[in-house]
């Protein structure tokens, strides 16, 4: 059995801004050891699909999108998991190189991670459980299974080669078109994205700010359903979503409350950034709006 991760290998910081009105602060924290996992189910289908979600809704940043590759697998007695397929290959590099390797490859790039937000349906029984990484931590947090209210219209679009049909519904402070097969009759989706009479294909918010889009499927699969064996801090949603505000607006200070150090920022003439620790203003809303109340 592979011992606890091991963390920090090494700190990145970025500042970008443009015309000094937008900058975003990141944090990449990278581990040499891949956290091991426990198998809740088998496989029987898998889905691929490009995420992308918008960082800068004013358009100031140059690249104002960053874009995942998400794998939705399906399970028996309606078990899903939504999780990010490039975090799936760097686990699967940890647990095959040697440390030496690991300081290669994280130099290189090639550990760097993609979303760490995963969803499972119907884990448990009727529940939707969502699990995520903030910085060091490791939050989990249940619901019920929402109910959405889709609206079926009259748009048709081929996704992959199939007809999908669209629908709408609002959920959560943003309106929501999604189109799907019935082809492929499974009532699943993205995210946390279901109740259709057939797998969503593709779906959007109508601002254009957060969009899913199948690009791969696999019908007959294998691959076993994990969940992560973390100390994860259980909460609830709205907790989740302020401990990730706190960390948006300003990675370093909540890096260093967790105890964990304290980050030095230089510019790139190598002088300490004075105001590395203070908060910077989101140029961009969370998938679910009403995270707040």
């Amino acid at each position: 059995m592979r011992k606890a991760a091991i963390f920090i290998l090494a700190i990145f910081f970025i500042s970008m801004a443009i015309s000094g009105k937008v900058s975003r602060k990141t944090l990449t924290i990278f581990e040499n050891e891949a956290p091991e996992t426990e198998t809740i189910a088998s496989e029987t289908m898998e889905f691929v699909y490009d995420y992308s979600c918008c960082i800068d809704t004013t358009g100031q940043l140059e690249d104002n999108f960053i874009s995942d590759r998400m794998l939705l697998q399906i399970g028996p007695d309606n078990l899903s998991k939504f999780s990010s397929y490039k975090n799936l290959t760097v686990d699967s590099l940890l647990m095959n190189l040697t440390p030496e390797q690991v300081g290669e490859a994280a130099m290189s790039g090639k550990l760097s991670n993609g979303e760490f937000m995963t969803i499972f349906k119907n884990y448990p029984d009727g529940k939707l459980t969502h699990t995520e990484k903030i910085c060091m931590d490791w939050f989990k947090y249940q619901e019920d299974i929402p109910e959405l209210e889709w609206e079926l219209t009259d748009s048709v679009i081929n996704v992959l080669g199939y007809e999908c049909r669209s629908a709408v519904c609002n959920y959560r402070g943003r309106e929501w078109t999604a189109f799907y097969s019935e082809e492929i009759p499974l009532m699943e989706g993205p995210w946390k994205l279901h109740g259709l009479p057939g797998l969503i294909m593709k779906a959007s918010d109508k601002d254009g700010h957060y969009l899913f889009e199948c690009i791969g499927i696999k019908s007959s699969a294998s691959r076993p359903i994990t969940i992560y064996k973390v100390p994860f801090n259980t909460t609830n949603r709205h907790k989740y979503y302020d401990a990730k505000h706190r960390y948006d607006i300003n990675p370093y200070a909540y890096f260093e409350a967790g105890g964990h150090g304290h980050i030095t920022v230089t510019d790139q003439d190598g002088n300490p950034s004075l105001d590395a620790y203070d908060p910077v203003e989101l140029q961009y809303d969370y998938i679910e709006r009403d995270w707040r109340k």
